[in-house]
């Protein structure tokens, strides 16, 4: 069975955000169009969607570190902010974004709250194997010499 350690994050996750901008249940707010997506950050994002995007990321780390919270998300997703001529310091991600996106996921039976965190559901979890297998075929069709483990 092929989960998501055997396939790399990048696909994964592109295939993931398509996956999840068919659902009715995860959709963009209105405020999503000039929201920046943390302190750390000068612009909001620029591509059309990374809502969706952001929403799979989510999903696949919520799988692959178990029940997490919103802080250590927001520590994950933080960087570094450009202080001028003082030095760089890292800051957190915004957690509106982090929040909004875990209740959509919530509410589409993916992720489940937990007294030590969010976990990913068993319909999560096999949505996630699935296209996992999927996105495997996929690359062992376009390299047949290339093996995803």
């Amino acid at each position: 069975m092929t989960t998501v350690y055997d396939v790399p994050a990048n696909a994964l996750i592109e295939s993931i955000a398509s996956e999840l901008s068919e659902n009715p249940s995860i959709e963009k707010p209105s405020w999503s169009i000039f929201v920046k997506t943390g302190v750390h950050n000068e612009r909001p994002p620029e591509q059309e969607n990374w809502w969706f995007v952001r929403a799979s990321s989510l999903l696949r780390r919520i799988y692959v570190d178990g029940p997490v919270g919103v802080a250590r998300l927001r520590t994950y997703y933080g960087g570094k902010k450009n202080r001028g001529h003082k030095p760089e310091k890292k800051y957190p991600g915004g957690g509106a974004v982090i929040r909004t996106i875990l209740q959509q996921l919530e509410s589409a039976g993916y992720v489940e709250k937990n007294p030590k965190g969010r976990v990913v559901t068993a319909k999560g979890r096999s949505f996630l194997d699935k296209i996992s297998n999927e996105v495997k075929k996929k690359y062992e069709e376009e390299v047949p010499e290339l093996k995803v483990y």
